[in-house]
């Protein structure tokens, strides 16, 4: 096991979302949070983890390693959330919200996340996929949780770790902590190869 805080590295997270901040220093990492302007665009043909870590990737080509400290590790990730062969995203407005949900309810979705290691040198990337089921949700409940939470930031319109999460997701397949936005059981392992690589 490699002590990732006394590896040398400088470890910046590139996300202003607080699930995010919150999943990373529960594994005791020490990092810094620098988040670049990125346009979340991608091309039609991607499907699933594909979109993923298309955009994630192209989070961490924002970074120019010249304005960073020595020795920086970037770690950048994206969430999407696949239903049907299509990708939701986050919604406009509460009512989009509600829409969303209304899709959403009793089904299965995918929620994918593509995160991308980056340092000077070197370039990492994986994904993690996590199916999560939905039962039916009746309209006051999906009315009550967007007018009390206004899930705007986040991809499908929900956050698991909500209200909506406790009285709506029947059962889940994979990684739960990829669900609110980053996979840290596999990103933890991932950066001990990475590192160790070096």
């Amino acid at each position: 096991m490699l002590d990732l805080n006394n590896s040398g590295f400088h470890f910046i997270l590139a996300s202003q979302s607080p699930r995010r901040q919150f999943l990373l220093n529960e594994i005791g990492l020490n990092f810094e949070i620098i988040v670049k302007s990125t346009e979340e665009s991608y091309p039609p043909d991607l499907v699933c983890e594909e979109i993923a870590l298309f955009v994630s990737k192209a989070k961490s080509d924002e970074f120019d390693f010249d304005e960073l400290p020595d020795n920086s590790l970037v770690i950048t990730a994206d969430t999407i959330v696949w239903l049907e062969g299509e990708c939701i995203g986050k919604p406009v407005d509460d009512e989009d919200a509600v829409k969303m949900l209304g899709r959403l309810s009793g089904k299965m979705h995918t929620v994918a996340t593509g995160v991308c290691l980056r340092t000077r040198d070197k370039t990492h990337l994986f994904h993690v996929n996590t199916a999560v089921y939905f039962r039916k949700l009746e309209t006051a409940e999906i009315d009550y949780y967007v007018s009390n939470y206004h899930p705007l930031d986040k991809a499908g319109a929900y956050g698991i770790q909500e209200w909506i999460g406790y009285i709506g997701v029947e059962r889940i397949e994979g990684s739960y902590f990829n669900v609110m936005g980053l996979p840290v059981q596999r990103l933890y392992c991932e950066l001990q190869q990475f590192l160790a690589a070096q």
